[in-house]
């Protein structure tokens, strides 16, 4: 046995070693006893099942010798020894969760708001919803469907009475619980008619609080673009900067409206009346026939071929009359000076319409573009040639809250319209002349003190191409299989008219925002009875038809 060294040597391998050194720089070894507790601790973890008593080294190869098989039955079934137990698999999962959404918390809560953004990008169809922070989630609800008015509250109504509160028009207005579905982004601030054009945009953003009932609107405008998917309309392929960007910052884009059929005729028939297409009002109706035979089915729907539909079929203007509220259809193209067609305009019944192919002797009117006269309620009266005007009277009747009529549908001609086609050869096309067509007119709107009071303005586009790049049959809310047409071709749903968007505008809209709720005609028509408090007719009553939600005016108004 080797002579023990100075305490300044390694015992092992005789290297000197500098005061309070605790290992050998040149073998490893230990100098000096291991602490007690520290040896211990080391022990039990390797299993040895001892504890280590002072003055013990754990240097020595017996303390570096892995535990045996009397070790490892001490473990038992848990792995864990009589010194340090670890957590079980299940523990050390809930562990890492736990660990894991704290950091997530934290960071959301050291982030930057960013108020939420629309993104669009020039290569896709598709526009980006970015949600602001801190959206709410829920789910909608709906009232019990096709209820009449004087024994069933609206769906803004049915929530008062089941103990909700009521907000007044001050404060009806923010991202309600119902918001899940609707992604929106309050980019544009907050204050709503105080800014100069009553838009709902710009101004000082406020804390708005959720609204329980449809603000208190009395003046609805319908402007009814042609032919446009909603990437073309509203979204980064639309050639309309003034619509897909002045007007959106003013507004609220409802990103996942829908048209329920091709063509147009068909799309504008439903939002007045709740009425499915039959094949001729699928096809434009050229041949201007009465609807045989007339019977009625479910959802009220009138079944037969054709394209009038009989006087006992309810129509929007029909309710809206006789609750002794008014109504009026601008028509570009009619009743004015220089126009060929008188106002009311629409071919004999039985005759073929000569607007079904645009020529010289017709101009730019279209009869389809006018649903109104396809009701023989409406086309018979002696109230259509004053309600159904030229769109030079709007401007009139906006000079006075009195004048301005309860709703106002608005009917660009062939060459205004957004159709891809153009109206004469060689003619501008498309979402040019219609960007153009809204900027002289919806500031009109805009600036009057009807809509600055009270008021929405729906910008929308009946249906999408049923052909061609953008064609499009999607459909949502429900879609009915059409009983006047044939069934479906589609593999999971009906086929509809697919996605096209539409624009809220309105004092009691907030600008900038988005909803990804899923809407089409029905609902709007579902919509605007609830404004009138009107029964829902046709397929607006359908369960599946939502209307738009209260949390869609989310503008607190001022004044």
């Amino acid at each position: 046995m080797p002579e023990a060294k100075p305490s300044h040597t390694c015992i092992e391998c005789g290297s000197p070693l500098a005061g309070g050194q605790r290992y050998c720089l040149h073998c490893g070894a230990r100098s000096g006893d291991q602490d007690a507790t520290v040896a211990g601790l080391i022990a039990a973890a390797r299993g040895h099942g001892a504890t280590a008593t002072p003055g013990s080294s754990a240097s020595g190869p017996s303390a570096a010798r892995p535990p045996g098989p009397a070790a490892h039955s001490e473990r038992g079934a848990s792995g864990s020894g009589p010194g340090l137990r670890l957590p079980s698999p299940f523990v050390c999962v809930l562990l890492l969760a736990l660990f894991a959404g704290f950091g997530i918390l934290l960071g959301s809560m050291a982030a930057k708001p960013s108020g939420g953004a629309l993104a669009a990008d020039a290569g896709s169809h598709l526009k980006l919803v970015l949600p602001a922070a801190g959206s709410a989630s829920g789910t909608p609800a709906s009232s019990p469907a096709g209820a009449p008015a004087a024994e069933e509250a609206s769906e803004s109504e049915a929530a008062a009475a089941a103990g909700e509160t009521e907000s007044s028009p001050a404060s009806a207005a923010a991202p309600s619980t119902t918001a899940a579905k609707k992604p929106t982004s309050a980019s544009g601030g907050g204050q709503p008619s105080g800014s100069a054009d009553g838009s709902g945009a710009g101004g000082r953003s406020s804390v708005p609080t959720p609204a329980k009932t449809l603000p208190p609107i009395k003046h609805v405008f319908v402007v009814m673009l042609s032919d446009e998917p909603y990437a073309t309309a509203f979204g980064p392929a639309s050639s309309s900067s003034y619509l897909s960007h002045t007007l959106e910052a003013k507004g609220e884009l409802l990103t996942r409206y829908d048209a329920v059929a091709h063509e147009e005729l068909a799309n504008e028939v439903a939002l007045i009346s709740g009425q499915g297409p039959t094949a001729e009002t699928a096809a434009d109706c050229p041949n201007y026939t009465a609807i045989t035979p007339s019977g009625v089915g479910p959802d009220e729907q009138v079944l037969g071929n054709g394209c009038v539909y009989p006087a006992s079929t309810q129509t929007l203007a029909g309710q809206l009359a006789a609750r002794h509220l008014t109504w009026r259809a601008y028509v570009q193209g009619t009743g004015e000076p220089g126009s060929q067609v008188g106002a009311c305009s629409h071919p004999a019944l039985g005759a073929s319409d000569p607007t079904a192919v645009q020529t010289a002797s017709t101009g730019s009117y279209a009869t389809f573009r006018n649903p109104f006269v396809y009701f023989a309620s409406i086309a018979d009266s002696s109230e259509c040639a004053s309600n159904d005007v030229g769109l030079g009277a709007l401007k009139g009747d906006l000079s006075s809250t009195a004048s301005t009529p309860s709703f106002a549908y608005i009917v660009p001609d062939r060459c205004d319209d957004g159709n891809p086609t153009p109206c004469t050869p060689g003619a501008s096309a498309g979402m040019v002349p219609a960007g153009s067509f809204l900027s002289s007119v919806v500031p009109e709107i805009l600036g009057s003190k009807a809509y600055r009071e009270s008021g929405l303005l729906v910008i929308t586009v009946d249906e999408a191409p049923s052909s061609g790049e953008y064609a499009d049959s999607s459909s949502c809310c429900g879609q009915p299989a059409f009983p006047n047409l044939p069934a479906s071709s589609g593999a999971f749903t009906p086929r509809g008219g697919g996605t096209v968007g539409a624009l809220l505008l309105s004092p009691y809209v907030r600008g900038g925002t988005t909803s990804s709720e899923a809407f089409n005609h029905f609902s709007l028509l579902r919509t605007i009875e609830n404004i009138f408090s009107l029964k829902h007719i046709g397929y607006a009553a359908a369960a599946g038809v939502s209307a738009f939600e209260p949390s869609l005016f989310t503008a607190t108004r001022s004044g």
